[in-house]
């Protein structure tokens, strides 16, 4: 995806101008803040990645599931975990690989643009055609690739704040990111419980996920000095290029093992929350018992995920917010291993949402001050990116187990729990970020 440089032909105002990059080295750290028009257009498109993702997650995956396992020799968990457990490996293959071809990227239109558009239109396409699945195998095709192609534009989302917002403005930033995504989760899941069949659903998590991209894609997006383009390398190279040495960059490597656990334990809850409404706490309509609890959910998290990215860059601290947050979602997990009622349920709901608002942004403020390489943003924050979805791959291999012969739901809430502690307490460990 190289071309000459040229002419932007697409219209709408243009961004801050980016800072100079050094000639022959690596682009600068960013100095001037961006604007409420860029913020909103780069939210929007992080928004619209997640109804993409989550509309499926929470309710159409499981329901096809559910339909395709009837009279089968698999269990509609079995089944459920196999499918979001391919698509998570895709997904965690896929980050860091558009990731690092964004980086590398000289196009007219920029760096992050091109990707954000070629995933997003792939990604609606292809979740039009995981409505039309006949079978298991075709949506286990068409899930892996929902996640390759809409992966190729959450690269590029995450990656344009480091290129263009400055450190002390990345909580406010990412605090805005985590807010619109969380919208992005509640209006995929309603419109996946609202749409009145699988099809209709997938059809109007696509719409919707393609039109959140278009305000981004109208900012103008600067290609690349010619003087830090990087220079031509061998796929081998390429390829080798795409991991990180954590004990070079430690911490990045406690930063990333932080949120993968946080992460996973957040994956072990939602895995089966349909099947644990309708198994276990018994509720009458459970579809919609997931849409209440997303909504509980995000009205906390959107309480908090603002105001803690803000209260974060005003005291230019992060390890005591991931800290605290981390220990606030372990707790709210653990109280579900001990009751497991409908009201339980909408005040575990609540305190996740508090915590993960904060978490949401302060933690993604804070990988973003941990990078080790300014002109490897896309590939860094691709590898990151893993620790969102790796989860996804074993969360299915763990939850299965512990919920058909090892305990129940009881004992999945119970590991959930301390896998959540366990990540907030390793964040002492990073040492170059307050």
């Amino acid at each position: 995806m190289t071309t000459a440089p040229g002419a932007d032909p697409l219209p709408g105002p243009p961004d801050p101008p980016g800072p100079p990059s050094p000639s022959g080295g690596p682009p600068a750290e960013p100095a001037e803040r961006v604007g409420g028009g860029w913020t909103t257009s780069l939210s929007l498109a992080n928004g619209a990645v997640w109804v993409g993702w989550y509309g499926p997650m929470q309710i159409l995956l499981a329901s096809q599931t559910a339909l395709f396992a009837t009279g089968g020799g698999m269990s509609k968990e079995t089944m459920l975990a196999w499918v979001t457990g391919a698509g998570a490996v895709v997904a965690a293959v896929a980050s860091p690989v558009f990731g690092a071809l964004s980086d590398r990227t000289t196009s007219r239109w920029g760096r992050r643009r091109p990707w954000i558009l070629a995933g997003s239109v792939t990604g609606a396409v292809f979740l039009l055609l995981l409505g039309r699945a006949s079978g298991p195998w075709t949506m286990v095709l068409g899930w892996c690739l929902v996640q390759l192609t809409l992966n190729a534009s959450f690269a590029a989302v995450t990656a344009a704040v480091p290129d263009r917002v400055p450190r002390l403005q990345r909580g406010t930033v990412g605090g805005w990111l985590g807010g619109v995504q969380i919208v992005g989760v509640v209006v995929g899941t309603g419109l996946a419980a609202a749409a009145g069949g699988i099809g209709a659903g997938y059809a109007a998590c696509a719409v919707l996920s393609l039109l959140g991209v278009v305000p981004f894609l109208l900012h103008r997006e600067p290609p690349p000095d010619a003087a830090a383009r990087p220079a031509p390398v061998s796929a081998r190279r390429f390829l080798a290029g795409l991991g990180f040495d954590p004990r070079r960059h430690p911490d990045l490597g406690w930063a990333w093992l932080t949120r993968f656990l946080i992460n996973l334990s957040n994956a072990l809850v939602l895995l089966y929350l349909l099947y644990f409404l309708r198994d276990r706490v018994g509720h009458p309509d459970p579809e919609q018992g997931v849409f209440v609890l997303t909504v509980v959910n995000a009205a906390l998290l959107l309480a908090t995920v603002v105001v803690s990215g803000v209260r974060s860059d005003r005291s230019a601290r992060r390890k005591p917010y991931v800290l605290w947050s981390g220990v606030l979602m372990g707790a709210a997990t653990l109280m579900l291993a001990g009751w497991q009622t409908w009201p339980a349920a909408i005040v575990a709901a609540a305190l996740l949402g508090i915590g993960f608002g904060v978490f949401t942004s302060v933690d993604f403020a804070l990988m973003t001050e941990v990078l080790p390489d300014a002109a490897a943003r896309g590939k860094d924050l691709g590898v990151i990116n893993v620790a969102n979805s790796l989860p996804q791959v074993l969360a299915p291999a763990v939850a299965a187990p512990l919920v058909t012969h090892l305990g129940g739901y009881t004992s999945l809430f119970l590991v959930s729990g301390l896998l959540a502690l366990a990540g907030a307490l390793l964040v002492h460990r990073i040492r170059g970020v307050a």
